[in-house]
């Protein structure tokens, strides 16, 4: 049975109209948090959004000796590794619950106590996201690498050494262990088609203000020069660019009108472009992008999702539901996780008609064409949405699910909105901002 504050039940089929304001991004904040533990001073971080990501970092930086102040109101957080220390085994299991953090947490730990634990890993359930690129990059370091029942262990009784490494993929959170790992081994340390997404890069300004010397070059090379100590820093978050697609995709699909606070041009290119294909509107300025449906109909098109600078996977899930509204057949093929079209089935129990297939379509051949899974789907619109009762499934699919309910005519029920607050701070008193309908029953 579904706690009350766990369900909202959402009258649609009204536009979403005004403004909000988004802070830093989720995929960014939870790593300058830990990056926190390198440095021999406090380090103090801007622009943090309350979302239930940073709580999960904040109890984590805790059990291991970190002090942690947070300014909620004025989104400031200062962190102080002054007293790192160990925590107990089930500290950490019972505080991470399904969070993926604690992995990055290794190399960090490793420098600053010669050890790390992390439990079993959870996360959302959209594709595989082995944890083994982590470890094999932990072992070319010279970690020694102990698999238990409980979780894993790792120590590092010889220190950590630079090394060479090719990725086969460019994942985010391999390049991130990479960097968390690599400033203070000792000597280079050179990766090969590294991840460059943009919380990427804030990530190496906040290293860069710590005291590392890193470089990047256009080709997906990144190169670190390990140094003996580091220090603390002070930075500003760059925005969620993903929860700012969102509330676009939101305008969108409900014809409304949306100010998003906060946005930023250069990060958001890509989706920009393609909003605009589909017929949706925008206005920049310097302190936020205006987002809005014009009138009229929007247009089908074929999208691919791939890692930056390319669309970003989580920009597909909310704009699927817009394209419902769009007039004709839209091809997406989903390119960087194997599994994120789960969330169309509840789209086409409300009435939009979505097809989804194992071929690679509408682009390249990519690394899941061969291997049997569900990535491409063919949207045909505009279909009229209807009210439903939903279960979200994970994060961004159930801000897409949220989406659909408030562009549906009638009153939908979405359960499980907790995943929802893990990455979208303070949605439902946005979600009131902009006029939308909605109640806990």
């Amino acid at each position: 049975m579904a706690r009350m504050d766990d369900v909202l039940y959402v009258n649609g089929g009204n536009p979403l109209n005004g403004e909000i304001t988004v802070r830093g991004a989720k995929n960014f904040v939870s790593k300058a948090m830990v990056a926190a533990l390198l440095g021999d001073g406090p380090s103090v971080l801007r622009n943090v959004p309350q979302i239930r990501d940073v709580a999960v970092v904040t109890g984590l930086l805790e059990l291991h000796g970190v002090t942690v102040h947070n300014d909620a109101e004025g989104g400031v957080l200062t962190l102080d590794p002054s007293n790192v220390e160990s925590a107990h085994v089930a500290d950490i299991d019972a505080h991470a619950g399904s969070s993926r953090i604690p992995i990055l947490f290794c190399g960090p730990l490793l420098h600053r106590l010669g050890e790390a634990f992390i439990p079993d890993l959870g996360g959302c359930r959209i594709g595989d996201r082995p944890i083994n690129y982590h470890l094999d990059i932990l072992r070319q370091f010279g970690a020694e690498v102990d698999k238990r029942t409980q979780g894993i262990h790792i120590r590092a009784p010889y220190g950590l050494r630079g090394t060479k490494i090719q990725l086969p993929y460019p994942s985010v959170g391999a390049t991130e262990q990479l960097l968390l790992t690599a400033v203070r081994a000792e000597g280079l340390t050179e990766l090969s088609n590294a991840a460059i997404e943009p919380e990427i890069m804030d990530l190496i300004n906040v290293l860069q203000k710590m005291g590392a010397i890193i470089s990047v070059d256009t080709d997906r090379v990144i190169r670190i020069e390990g140094v003996p100590r580091l220090g603390g820093y002070r930075h500003t978050a760059l925005a969620d660019r993903i929860e700012a697609a969102s509330w676009a995709s939101a305008a969108l699909a409900t014809r409304g009108d949306v100010y998003v606070r906060g946005a930023s041009q250069p990060e958001m290119t890509a989706f920009l472009n393609t909003f605009r294909k589909v017929g949706g509107e925008f206005d920049i300025d310097d302190e936020g992008i205006r987002f809005w449906h014009p009138g009229g109909d929007l247009r089908s098109i074929v999208l691919e999702t791939d890692v930056h600078p390319g669309f970003m996977t989580d920009w597909q899930q909310p704009l699927v539901v817009a394209l419902t509204q769009a007039t004709g057949l839209s091809i997406v093929h989903e390119t960087v996780y194997e599994n994120r079209f789960g969330f169309t089935d509840a789209l086409r129990g409300m009435g939009a008609t979505i097809q989804v297939y194992r071929e690679c379509l509408g682009g390249h051949p990519c690394r899941f064409g061969q291997r049997n899974f569900y990535h491409s789907a063919v949207i045909s619109g505009p279909t009229p949405l209807a009210a439903a009762d939903i279960e979200v499934p994970d994060l961004r699919g159930g801000f897409s699910h949220l989406i659909a309910a408030l562009a549906a005519k009638g009153t939908s029920s979405v359960r499980g909105i907790q995943l929802i607050d893990r990455g979208y701070e303070r949605f439902q008193d946005k979600l009131s901002a902009l006029g939308a309908e909605f109640s806990h029953g």
